[in-house]
């Protein structure tokens, strides 16, 4: 979109953005969630269904088409909702009828089956190097906006307005924490990877740790690593794995997503946010560990200090009861002077 209207700038290229708005956003949460679940089955296009059914597109333009949408932030095991309804926040039941749901079960599948050791190790080759683009911060959360469908201009919120709502969430709790507030600005924005070749399942979801047997409480868990070659490798299929007790999660090799590659991002870019931060980047997705306790036995002294860093900041970042959308435009000079303190001006992605 920026690139579409170089002289607009910033604001203005934002004010192009369609902008999905929830009546007057003063329904309570759990309407909120159902209906964007609800809502979000319209997004698929008809038309590119049947193409890509009748074999003229494939896969990855179907998903172009219409809209990279992040599983997990449909469906997050958050504990603070334990007691709401399974159909409404963590419904992984298998439904070929349903679009959401098919969706999601795939996502996950193709994860399951191709994150192993072999393909971390090679993505990481082809990401670390840093030559991909480079851009500013407002630009990169503009440019996210391109994953969402816009075939429909009823059902588009743009990433945009996620990123500044986990961050006003934040702020209003803790107003003297600027490094917190700028975290929560800019902790998806790993997801850029999606526009330079990088599959959907590679970029968003829950991670998890590869060299060593799967977590108990991974979704799909029982019926979606059948087809992944770490499972049949004696070096990689045990509790420990390739890992010895308690040797920090700084020593794991998590599965590739948009949290390890904008934790290596920032400290790529000599970013100056603590390490607070950057166990919060590097780990927010990674549920199993934070959620539900699974790979205790990986985590030193550090990890156990983070972890209560990493819950706090989850209670921000999708379930929030935050029911108003902040005027970005009025909050983008407070956060650029964030970005102006922590980060340099040009980032290497």
């Amino acid at each position: 979109m920026l690139n579409n209207h170089p002289e607009l700038g910033i604001h203005a290229a934002f004010r192009m953005e369609r902008r999905f708005m929830w009546g007057d956003h003063m329904e309570r949460m759990d309407d909120y969630r159902w209906k964007e679940l609800t809502i979000l089955e319209s997004t698929y296009d008809p038309e590119a269904l049947n193409r890509y059914q009748g074999g003229e597109i494939d896969e990855n333009e179907l998903q172009t088409k219409l809209g990279v949408i992040d599983p997990s932030e449909l469906l997050r095991p958050e504990p603070s909702f334990a007691t709401k309804p399974v159909g409404q926040f963590r419904d992984y039941t298998i439904d070929p009828n349903d679009p959401i749901k098919e969706r999601v079960r795939i996502t996950y599948e193709r994860m399951h089956t191709n994150q192993t050791v072999d393909f971390v190790n090679k993505t990481k080759e082809r990401w670390l190097k840093f030559d991909k683009f480079e851009s500013t911060i407002m630009e990169a959360l503009v440019k996210l906006n391109d994953l969402v469908d816009e075939s429909d201009p009823d059902v588009d919120m743009p990433n945009i307005v996620h990123a500044f709502q986990t961050a006003e969430r934040i702020r209003a709790e803790y107003p003297d924490l600027e490094w917190f507030h700028l975290t929560g600005l800019i902790h998806d924005l790993g997801k850029v990877m999606a526009f330079y070749g990088e599959p959907q399942w590679a970029v968003v979801g829950d991670t998890f740790p590869v060299g060593c047997d799967w977590g108990e409480s991974i979704v799909y868990r029982d019926t979606s690593f059948k087809n992944n070659p770490d499972g049949k490798n004696p070096k990689y299929n045990t509790k420990f794995g390739m890992y010895t007790k308690n040797c920090g999660l700084k020593n794991v090799t998590m599965s590739w997503g948009h949290d390890e590659y904008m934790y290596r991002v920032l400290k790529h870019n000599k970013s100056t946010l603590p390490k607070e931060a950057l166990y919060m980047i590097r780990y927010h997705s990674f549920y199993p560990w934070h959620s539900s306790g699974d790979y205790m036995y990986l985590c030193d002294d550090e990890d156990k200090e983070m972890l209560k860093w990493i819950l706090t900041f989850n209670k921000y970042d999708l379930y929030s009861k935050c029911e108003v959308v902040p005027d970005i435009e009025a909050l983008m000079p407070y956060y650029q002077t964030l970005v102006d303190k922590y980060l340099p001006r040009i980032i290497k992605w």
